[in-house]
């Protein structure tokens, strides 16, 4: 095994991977990140604790999910094998679920009666309202108005689970803000909450922890090419915001001969003001507890993103994402709302599969690929839909109302 991958898919004994990660929080939760720490170590050497996490993602949540041969997608993009990695399926309707699963179960282990999260697009939110809900625990979701205006949806199934959603309105009222108040709240109940976090962000250990319950994603790729007779892929494409549908799919390939490509979200363009291209256009610093590729100005402040996608639009990115750029095992570049756009309408109509705004941006750049001969007939792709469109058909519509040319109806 190299020594580049071999640090990009393990955190050091600090959390690191890398230069990337470590914690940076308040002297008040490192007893607690230790806590966590220790906990999830022993959970998965626990076979019991790793039989109820299977039986839940087999019986629960729905897992394995489809592997779909997209044969309409690949007459549309010049004839390149394409599968898609159906995470859409899932109950709830995105990967989330992978993780807030066996969150809720370290939580009931450590014998916590509430959890908190951060939501942006809503997903997150309405898994770890989902889980909640199935444990018996308190819940509460922290959200900013904004992500609140246009996922109202995901709002309602939340409050139906039973969880209280706090609307945030500082800031630019999106997923950067309510993860800080999330953290606020944690800092204030620590001994009695436990915190879902939604992406592979923040402090050790959460990073690498959100990876582990991620990575049945890529896992299961593996088996179902194998199952199947196919041959391994030699390219997978993931969306990129805080990059937890990424590393899912990315982690179980990081050792092959294998190209990956991170998506993230280039909202009115990556030379405007208005983008989420952390890992295109960021800078090194600290975010979150974690020291990372972040957006931010001359004198070291968080600049606010842009995406159409309410789950791309976060300011960071995960530091092992941020690692694999930066030894190059991983390509990172970006789409438009524009293109995320045409994207979903065109998957939707070639497919009958609405995607996600998230899982769009990975479809448009394999368009993109597609229509400048990045690939051929010879290429093996699969692509992860991290999560299905309901919940943006408002935001779309908003979108194609405002710009008629990109309306395909």
């Amino acid at each position: 095994m190299s020594e580049i991958t071999q640090h990009a898919k393990l955190p050091d004994k600090n959390g690191r991977f890398g230069q990337f990660g470590g914690r940076f929080v308040p002297e008040t939760l490192i007893p607690a990140l230790s806590e966590l720490e220790e906990a999830h170590a022993e959970a998965i050497c626990d076979a019991e604790f790793t039989a109820e996490l299977e039986r839940l993602l087999c019986d629960y949540a729905g897992r394995p999910t489809p592997l779909y041969r997209a044969r309409g997608l690949e007459d549309e993009t010049g004839g390149a094998t394409i599968w898609l990695k159906r995470e859409d399926l899932l109950h709830t309707g995105a990967h989330k679920i992978n993780n807030t699963i066996g969150q809720g179960l370290l939580a009931r282990r450590m014998a916590k009666q509430r959890v908190i999260a951060e939501t942006g697009a809503g997903q997150h939110g309405v898994a770890s309202a989902t889980v909640a809900a199935m444990f018996g625990l308190d819940c509460t979701v922290y959200m900013g108005e904004e992500d609140m205006r246009r996922q109202r949806l995901n709002v309602f199934r939340m409050e139906l689970l039973g969880a209280r959603v706090v609307p945030v309105s500082s800031g630019s009222r999106t997923l950067k803000d309510a993860t800080n108040e999330a953290i606020r709240d944690w800092v204030t109940n620590v001994d009695s909450t436990f915190y879902i976090l939604g992406s592979v962000v923040g402090p050790h250990p959460y990073p690498a922890m959100v990876r582990n319950f991620q990575s049945v994603i890529g896992r299961e790729v593996r088996a179902q090419l194998l199952e199947a007779g196919e041959a391994p892929p030699n390219l997978l494409i993931a969306c990129v915001g805080g990059g937890s549908n990424a590393i899912g799919l990315f982690a179980d390939w990081l050792d092959d001969d294998i190209n990956m490509v991170g998506v993230e979200g280039a909202g009115h363009g990556i030379d405007t003001a208005s983008h989420s291209a952390t890992l295109s256009r960021g800078a090194i610093g600290i975010l979150h507890g974690t020291r990372s590729y972040l957006l931010q100005d001359n004198d070291g402040q968080v600049q606010l993103p842009h995406s159409i996608s309410a789950g791309l639009d976060y300011p960071g990115v995960g530091p092992q994402h941020s690692h694999l750029k930066e030894t190059g095992r991983v390509t990172y570049t970006s789409v438009t709302d524009s293109q995320a756009v045409l994207a979903l309408q065109r998957l939707s109509r070639c497919e009958g599969i609405i995607p996600a705004l998230e899982s769009a941006h990975a479809i448009a750049k394999l368009y993109e690929m597609a229509e400048t001969n990045s690939i051929g007939e010879s290429d093996r792709v699969v692509v992860c839909l991290s999560g299905r469109g309901d919940k943006d058909v408002e935001v779309v519509t908003e979108h194609l109302d405002a710009h008629p040319e990109e309306d395909l109806r």
